[in-house]
């Protein structure tokens, strides 16, 4: 099974379905890991409602960065800003679907801690947005 999620990780690595820029965007965050380099930047479009219509992420970093913030966008997109709010760390171990060490763990998390920064307008991200 690990193979598949590894696949699977590869695949959104090398083909992102939602890197770019987001011209316009209502939201916008970025983050670093300082550990390792890794960046992230996150552009997001709400409609009136609160609901999430639309999202890219752009940045460098390895494998597990660029992957799990391709599939955490792919897998807002519809969701509410409130509902955004509520997801936790285990979200993004669900969808990568693979054991992490503590050192990739930051690089798994990182996408998320950027994206819950910027749904509550957050000046600065710290790791206290993706704990449990």
């Amino acid at each position: 099974m690990d193979d598949l999620y590894r696949e699977i990780i590869i695949e959104h690595y090398k083909n992102p379905r939602y890197r770019g820029k987001l011209e316009p965007h209502d939201i916008a965050f970025a983050d670093s890991n300082p550990l390792c380099g890794d960046h992230i930047e996150i552009q997001l479009r709400v409609d009136p409602e609160g609901r999430i219509t639309d999202a890219r992420f752009d940045g460098h970093g390895c494998a597990i960065s660029q992957a799990s913030a391709d599939l955490l966008l792919e897998s807002i997109i519809g969701k509410t800003l409130d509902e955004v709010k509520q997801l936790n760390r285990q979200h993004v171990l669900d969808l990568l679907g693979i054991e992490l060490g503590p050192v990739r763990m930051k690089c798994a998390l990182l996408s998320l801690k950027v994206l819950k920064a910027g749904v509550y307008g957050l000046g600065s991200a710290d790791d206290s947005l993706v704990e449990e």
